[in-house]
Order: structure tokens, then C-alpha cells, then sequence
């Protein structure tokens, strides 16, 4: 069996000096599949209720940018307030450090305590991570809060969700935008397509299969593209 990295000496010490990138697949793949599904919905809508396709470009234009800028700055604030958060922790640890380190210490000490370390290898590693500020403050950060002492850029993350958005929101729409024959027939298949390589991409990450992962976001888009449709057949009385 084929194993992911090597585990000799040197491959070893060369992986952990690598610095730990944060991970926007998450922000990625939420702007896509949220992008594909509400401009869609719209599109399902809209033909639900038996209305023309320049309303569908209008509307579906709108979507991409108004609720496309929205996530992403609803993803900034939240990134953002995570990451404040853990400054502050990091704050207040640093002055409990200052003004009660042998209180702090105990901490390190209970908390390896509960890892199994005991006698003097227990104190060894005590005095091994209190004798630097940083390395203590990013063990309580992880052990005793459960932080990531490696946070998301709130930008990053903002951009990731907002082009991923406008990238696969942007699909359904296309078979209008150049008025193709059929054009929902077409957005359909198109926007099936999306959702399918949205969830195929993803298990790169996990531990679906490609074709299961595809197959279960595939669902979830089109459960709720078909809750608007019918939304749309139901209240297309009310438009004429």
C-alpha cells in the first residue's frame, strides 16, 4: 500500500518545519454550493411561476452580486471575530503568564498530567515548553480552549467564498444569457454538473468516495432547487 508521505529522518524533519497554511477548501467550497443553489433556486422559481427569461437574467444577476458580497462579508465578520477571539485569549494568557506563571505552569503540568507524562520526563516537558512565551501560549491556546493558534485570513476567506459564489452561481444563468433552446432543461444539467463536481472535488478531503460525495451534494442542490420550483408553480398566480 501506497502510503501519502515518506517517513524517513530528513522527509520527516522537512515536513515539520513547513509552516501550517490555513485551509480555505471549507470557504470554497460554501460559496460554490451556495452560489449554484440560490441562483437556481431563482431560476426554478421563476419558471415555476411561468415568468420570462429576462426576468431570470435580472434577478439572477442581482443574486450573484448582492447575495454574493453579502456571504462574503458575513465571512469576513465571522472569520474575523474568530480570530479576534483568539487574540484575546492570547492577551490574557500572556498576563496570567506575567503575573502568575507558577499557577500556569501547574496547568501545562495538569494537562501533560492527563496525557500520561508523569516522574521527570513530566517535568522535563513542564519546563520544556514554559521556557518559551510563544510555545506556552499557543499549548493553552490549543489544550486548555481548544483554539487553533493558527488562524484564517478574514480577507482570504472573504475572497475564496465571493468568487466561488460567482464562479458557480453564475452557471445556471448561462443558457439564458446566451438563449439557448430548452434554456432550463440545459441550466438544470449544467447546474447538476456543478453540484456533482463540487461534491467529487471535496472527498479529495475526505473519506467519501468521489462518486458518493458528488452524488450527495448533487441531492442536497437539487432537493432545494426543487423546493423553489414548486414554490414558484404555487404562487405564480399571484404575478398574473
Amino acid at each position: 500500500m501506497k502510503l501519502e508521505h515518506s517517513h524517513t529522518v530528513e522527509a520527516i524533519s522537512e515536513r515539520l518545519a513547513q509552516d501550517h497554511k490555513p485551509n480555505y477548501l471549507r470557504d470554497w467550497i460554501y460559496g460554490g454550493i451556495d452560489g449554484a443553489v440560490t441562483t437556481f433556486a431563482i431560476v426554478a422559481g421563476v419558471v415555476g411561476a411561468n415568468l420570462s427569461s429576462s426576468v431570470i437574467i435580472v434577478l439572477g444577476l442581482a443574486n450573484l452580486l448582492a447575495d454574493g458580497f453579502s456571504m462574503a462579508a458575513g465571512n469576513y465578520s465571522g472569520t474575523k471575530a474568530e480570530a479576534d477571539d483568539v487574540e484575546r485569549i492570547r492577551e490574557i494568557e500572556k498576563r496570567h503568564i506575567a503575573l502568575a506563571p507558577e499557577g500556569e505552569r501547574e496547568e501545562i503540568r495538569q494537562i501533560l498530567q492527563a496525557k500520561g507524562l508523569t516522574g521527570q520526563a513530566l517535568e522535563e516537558s513542564v519546563e520544556a515548553i514554559t521556557s518559551d512565551e510563544d510555545r506556552w501560549i499557543d499549548t493553552m491556546l490549543v489544550e486548555e480552549y481548544g483554539m487553533a493558534p493558527t488562524m484564517r485570513s478574514p480577507v482570504k476567506s472573504a475572497s475564496s467564498t465571493f468568487f466561488a459564489f460567482i464562479l458557480c452561481g453564475a452557471v445556471p444563468l448561462v443558457p439564458f444569457v446566451i438563449s439557448m433552446e430548452n434554456g432550463f432543461v440545459w441550466s438544470t444539467v449544467l447546474t447538476a454538473a456543478v453540484f456533482f463536481a463540487i461534491g467529487s472535488a471535496k472527498s479529495r478531503w475526505s473519506l467519501q468516495h468521489w462518486s458518493r460525495s458528488g452524488l450527495e451534494t448533487l441531492t442536497i442542490g437539487l432537493v432545494a432547487a426543487g423546493v423553489a420550483y414548486l414554490i414558484g408553480y404555487l404562487l405564480k398566480g399571484l404575478v398574473h
